[in-house]
């Protein structure tokens, strides 16, 4: 089959950002350059071209780059699985376009995604007794930044955790770090420092966030146990990166004047949320051992009741009540932007574990409240790294809600 006899698609349909320093920018929403471009990666190979391509990723660091993480799916006869791909712009650089795996920020992504290579490396790593069979399959993808695989040797599940080899020995430390808080964590099993791999054990439990839907939450004290205990460990510069309140609080917001400069309303609840939140941020410093990630959706619910933490690798010199108020802020946007079943459930544990952090530690409502804020702050984010059509409106509509939150 001809591979140019049909444009596939492309999903969702958005108008075109743009960047006047990043002038290429506005392509990666057209679907025939998209297609154009997959069609040179894939060097005429295949079996014929897939039905659609779907945007799954799209970060802009406006003046900078950008990057677009794409899904071409074929007929279901084809009996294909989806392939990923990547276009990548930097200011006054050509564009660059990849395939997965092939990513020259992970070097060891190749070969994890590999299932002969994999078998190779685990039974180099990991496995005392050599498997003779793997299984591949990716869970989660961020490009040039990290990937997560499920890795399968007969009934033995790993989990891979990709990342650039320089950012190794800070998963190692964050991973030592977490081993103090109450939650159960997936076991170290090996890893690969020339390939920035590493391989933890599988955590068998229910999703805290599926839970959550369902009414069947935990006592909010569980978590707050957990984190408690990881809090009490003592802060050290060395263990950990500190967590940069400041350069993610600027990052946001440098992005949000940009995709709402033409928008009087959504730059009038910018400038108020900005007003209200960059004294706090200009003064915040780390105070205590956190996680700096915490939120629901990174949980597992095990059969005795345990939590346990799948996702660790911001954990450092951080702030207790911005962990609580990152959950919060998760809860919060859930509550708002989520489907009717999910925005009940999350009001409602939004609710109760506020008053438990509150109650336990006898926190400062408003403390807890700005911390809240600049987390949703850069949750709403979301709308512009996974954008559908109403993108902008939802944008603005978080924001309003940071300064709900606020006043």
């Amino acid at each position: 089959m001809d591979l140019r006899a049909t444009i596939p698609r492309l999903e969702p349909q958005l108008t075109p950002f743009e960047d006047p320093n990043l002038p290429e920018l506005k392509q990666l929403f057209d679907r025939d350059w998209v297609w154009s471009a997959f069609r040179q990666q894939l060097n005429g190979a295949g079996a014929g071209p897939p039905q659609r391509f779907r945007l799954r990723q799209f970060v802009h660091s406006p003046g900078r780059s950008a990057f677009a993480r794409f899904e071409a799916h074929w007929p279901p006869e084809a009996f294909l699985s989806p392939q990923h791909f990547v276009a990548r712009l930097d200011k006054d650089q050509p564009t660059e376009f990849f395939l997965y795996p092939h990513d020259a920020r992970l070097p060891g992504l190749p070969d994890a995604a590999d299932p002969e290579r994999a078998l190779d490396l685990v039974n180099e790593h990991v496995l005392a007794a050599p498997a003779r069979r793997a299984r591949v399959q990716l869970v989660t993808y961020r490009p040039g930044y990290r990937a997560v695989l499920r890795h399968r040797f007969g009934r033995v599940k790993l989990y891979a955790r990709v990342a650039r080899p320089h950012a190794l020995p800070r998963l190692l430390a964050a991973y030592d770090i977490m081993t103090s808080s109450g939650f159960v964590l997936p076991s170290l099993a090996g890893y690969w420092t020339g390939g920035g791999v590493v391989w933890l054990t599988q955590v068998r439990g229910s999703n805290l966030r599926r839970r959550m839907r369902q009414g069947r939450a935990p006592n909010p004290d569980l978590l707050l146990n957990g984190l408690d205990q990881l809090w009490q460990r003592p802060m050290s510069a060395s263990a950990g990166r500190p967590f940069k309140l400041a350069g993610a609080f600027r990052s946001a917001r440098r992005s949000f004047k940009h995709h709402l400069r033409e928008s009087e309303s959504g730059m009038r609840h910018l400038n108020a949320a900005v007003a209200s939140l960059s004294p706090f941020v200009r003064a915040w410093r780390p105070t205590r051992t956190a996680h700096n990630d915490f939120y629901d959706d990174q949980m597992l619910v095990l059969q005795d009741g345990r939590i346990a933490l799948v996702d660790f690798e911001e954990a450092g010199p951080g702030d207790p009540m911005l962990d609580v108020g990152n959950f919060l802020a998760h809860l919060l946007w859930s509550s708002r932007f989520g489907s009717a079943r999910r925005a009940d459930a999350s009001r409602l544990y939004h609710e109760a574990f506020r008053s438990a952090a509150l109650e336990r530690f006898g926190w400062s409502d408003r403390s807890l409240r700005l911390r809240e804020a600049v987390c949703l702050f850069r949750v709403c984010t979301n709308f512009i790294r996974h954008p559908q059509e109403n993108w902008r409106t939802k944008l603005e509509d978080g924001l309003a809600l940071v300064n709900e939150g606020l006043a």
